[in-house]
């Protein structure tokens, strides 16, 4: 007589979610500690292979999560309260779902027995986060907590990767089961077809004026050595999507510029008159696409192949002449399977679009009248003196145009920047960054306001050892609402005036090195102090309010 399996002894479900996390390789939650999730920080106390990173705001947190998942390509974690939590965080789902981050959020919620009676802090989370999370869950039912989880880790990076939010009701966390974590399901990589990349490469043979445009996430550094080797073998020119620079090394001489906000006429070009454009992992967006004019819509006048890991992301707004649902690496793989042409007929196209990229980076038409610290020449020497390694994280602002052209990103995963635009985002990026890479250098670039949304997570870098340094550009003002100001209503500034506190003092204050830079040959040595200084450093750049983009200056009037 053979005895039965014995079931395993009945636990809480808060303990079987931090055991599912654990199963999942998680070693890093981001989180604001609430009463309505103890059990799970009381079962994280036991989990010695997780770090539990706690922020100041949630709205941190959340993208610090965002950028975890950004660098590792595995679900960033995040954990907050309900109701305000919640809503605080939020930014970071958007985020996450604009720029395809693999991300879970878990929201404590108030007790099953009290929904429906609009009680402290109640809100209904499928109608908060219908709109911008992949999938929203409430776990209601302990003996489901295990199903439900590896579902969401499933969710999350499966096709278009994204975040999703799983709430937890105070009460169902307590409850005991006798489910076990378990794992997602791994499915089996993606595949293209040899015939479909044969129909790739006729389309390319029959060109004159092919275009390769990178970007979306995803990407590794296995896909994106894939994409060195595939257009090296074919000679292709390759253009990458806002804010994917760090898709295809910048130094090398098949890239051509960047699909961004302030693009160079000489990519502008390029996107204009391709006959074939092979667009991989990229959505072809509004901002990567100019507004949808370099491509018209929905059939662009140019012959496009569009890869997406996702369906449902072909046909959205472009209808291609070959659409592949597949994952940059897959369709790359079979790419390279096949045999390349032996002389393709592009290579002066593809030298003018490298000498239009060099032309719009250097330093030809540097503002000789703006006062203070020439931004253009503090990213150059970035560029100069950084190792391919470091990683540069930026929010949204008018001084990220000065980043993303004249720094040139040359390793996968070192460009932390949000394509949805989010102001804040840098600060909580580096703390991530910081600390998911210790030993490797980590530059954060924020204008005044963009710092000063998130400035208290200078104290979460200092309690948990996130060294990096902060490039804090100011400028006295909203330098982005500034110039559409200047330009539909000049000479009436209102609300875009910006004073903001002592900074090198608040950087002290958490125990950093800082200095204020008031010219740009101050910047080389203040920035090489900082970097002797190791761990936590602040630089603040005084520059001129007048020149709002590397090449517009603003009337006196709009000062």
């Amino acid at each position: 007589m053979t005895s039965s399996p014995q079931s395993p002894s009945p636990q809480s479900a808060g303990r079987v979610l931090v055991q599912a996390l654990a199963l999942h390789g998680v070693d890093r939650v981001f989180c604001v500690p609430g009463e309505s999730y103890l059990e799970v920080l009381d079962a994280l106390y036991d989990e010695k292979g997780i770090d539990v990173v706690v922020t100041k705001h949630e709205g941190a947190a959340a993208n610090m999560a965002e950028a975890d998942g950004k660098l590792t390509g595995r679900p960033g974690i995040c954990m907050v309260t309900r109701g305000p939590g919640a809503t605080h965080a939020s930014i970071g789902v958007h985020v996450a779902q604009q720029d395809s981050t693999p991300m879970l959020l878990f929201i404590g919620q108030i007790a099953r027995d009290m929904k429906g009676r609009d009680v402290f802090q109640e809100m209904d989370y499928q109608q908060v986060f219908g709109s911008i999370a992949k999938l929203v869950i409430e776990v209601d039912d302990a003996d489901r907590m295990a199903e439900l989880v590896a579902r969401a880790f499933h969710v999350a990076v499966s096709g278009r990767p994204g975040p999703v939010v799983i709430a937890l009701p105070e009460d169902m966390l307590e409850d005991p089961t006798g489910t076990p974590a378990c794992q997602a399901t791994a499915v089996a990589p993606v595949q293209v077809g040899t015939a479909t990349a044969q129909r790739i490469a006729a389309l390319l043979q029959q060109a004159r004026r092919p275009l390769v445009v990178a970007g979306g996430g995803g990407w590794d550094a296995v896909s994106c050595q894939a994409l060195q080797v595939f257009v090296e073998s074919w000679g292709l020119p390759v253009a990458c999507a806002f804010r994917r620079q760090d898709v295809f090394d910048n130094e090398h001489t098949h890239y051509v510029g960047h699909l961004s906000l302030g693009m160079s006429g000489s990519v502008r070009e390029m996107v204009q008159q391709a006959d074939v454009i092979l667009a991989i992992g990229t959505r072809l967006g509004d901002i990567t696409t100019g507004e949808y004019a370099l491509l018209q819509v929905p059939r662009p006048a140019q012959t496009l192949v569009h890869c997406h890991p996702s369906a449902e992301e072909l046909g959205r707004v472009y209808q291609a002449d070959l659409a592949v649902a597949a994952p940059p690496r897959a369709l790359l793989a079979a790419l390279n399977a096949l045999a390349a042409p032996d002389a393709p007929r592009w290579s002066d196209w593809r030298a003018q679009g490298r000498a239009g990229f060099e032309a719009f980076t250097g330093l030809s038409s540097a503002p000789l009248e703006a006062a203070g610290v020439d931004l253009r020449e503090a990213v150059l020497h970035l560029s100069r003196v950084l190792p391919e390694d470091a990683i540069l994280t930026n929010g949204a602002g008018n001084y990220a145009v000065w980043l993303h052209r004249f720094y040139r990103y040359r390793r996968p995963r070192t460009e932390l920047a949000p394509t949805c635009g989010a102001m804040g985002y840098g600060l909580p990026a580096a703390v991530a960054a910081a600390l998911r890479h210790k030993g490797r250098p980590v530059v954060c670039v924020a204008g005044d306001g963009c710092f000063m949304m998130y400035p208290q997570e200078l104290a979460t870098a200092a309690e948990f050892g996130a060294s990096f340094i902060v490039l804090l550009v100011n400028n006295g003002m909203y330098g982005t609402i500034r110039m559409h100001q200047s330009k539909r209503y000049p000479g009436r500034v209102s609300a875009t005036r910006l004073q903001g506190p002592d900074y090198c003092a608040l950087a002290r204050s958490f125990g950093a090195h800082a200095e204020r830079v008031t010219a740009t040959a101050e910047f080389a040595p203040a920035f090489a102090r900082a970097q002797a200084a190791g761990g936590l450093a602040l630089l603040e750049l005084v520059t001129d309010p007048l020149q709002i983009t590397p090449d517009l200056r603003l009337p006196q009037a709009d000062a």
